[in-house]
C-alpha cells in the first residue's frame, strides 16, 4: 500500500528529519526547558493574579474597566 497523501508526506518529512537529527534534538530540548521555565515557574513568582486579589468575586469586569479608564 503506497501512501502518497499530502498529510502523510508532511508527517514523513518531519519524522525522517527529526529521526536523523543529532544537534537538533539537544537544541529542541533546551527550547522546551526554557519554555517550561518561562511559563510555569516565572509566572508563579513574578505575575500574581492581581484581579483575583483586588476585585471582589463577581466584580472582575468592573474592576478591569475601572483600571483601564483611570
Amino acid at each position: 500500500m503506497k501512501r502518497t497523501g499530502f498529510f502523510y508526506r508532511v508527517f514523513d518529512l518531519y519524522y525522517d528529519g527529526f529521526r536523523q537529527m543529532t544537534l537538533g534534538k539537544t537544541l529542541w530540548a533546551v527550547i522546551l526547558i526554557k519554555l517550561f521555565i518561562m511559563f510555569a515557574i516565572l509566572k508563579v513568582f513574578f505575575f500574581p493574579n492581581i484581579i483575583k486579589e483586588k476585585a471582589q468575586p463577581g466584580q472582575e469586569a468592573q474592576f478591569v474597566a475601572g483600571q483601564v479608564l483611570k
